[in-house]
């Protein structure tokens, strides 16, 4: 596999909506692995990365708050291909960064817990209900995919928006 480069804002393929996954072979497999390698050879701490953010406009993300620097409630490493979020429930203010906006952390308001239907990498469908940190990293890549970043949902860009303190977390 390989480590692919990881587009960065204002890059304007970072606000394309992906287009739903419809095979699930080869390619797909390639990609994700070639993910998963881009994730781990990311800043420690790099917890989550969306296809689109290098440079392939499917529904395809990863998440794995295992890799967290701090220990939190996790369901592991996951595939999440088409992921939609079908319920979500209360709503809390996190600080976040991205990969693809490397210099930059903002305050977010999210949904402190959501559920989330995807299929896996073999297109098994799959359900997930997921709380706190891991909540908010789903939900920060299912933005990717419809084109969105964390820049857009700032509390106030004014106030909250601040340089990295360099530990690459979200």
């Amino acid at each position: 596999m390989a480590v692919l480069p990881v587009l960065t804002w204002p890059d304007p393929r970072l606000r394309q909506p992906a287009q739903p996954v419809e095979g699930f072979g080869g390619e797909l497999a390639e990609l994700v692995g070639h993910l998963w390698d881009t994730l781990r050879a990311g800043p420690p701490g790099s917890v989550g990365l969306a296809a689109p953010q290098v440079g392939h406009a499917l529904r395809v993300a990863l998440v794995d708050c295992g890799a967290a620097r701090r220990p939190v409630p996790n369901h592991g490493p996951l595939v999440l291909v088409n992921p939609e979020i079908l319920s979500w429930e209360g709503l809390a203010v996190g600080r976040e960064g991205c990969l693809s906006v490397p210099d930059l952390t903002g305050r977010v308001v999210r949904a402190e817990a959501v559920e989330v239907e995807a299929l896996d990498e073999r297109g098994r469908r799959r359900r997930y209900r997921f709380r706190g940190f891991e909540a908010r990293v789903v939900q920060h890549e299912v933005d990717h995919l419809d084109g969105l970043l964390f820049l857009d949902r700032l509390v106030s860009r004014r106030a909250d928006l601040r340089p990295r303190g360099g530990d690459g977390r979200r």
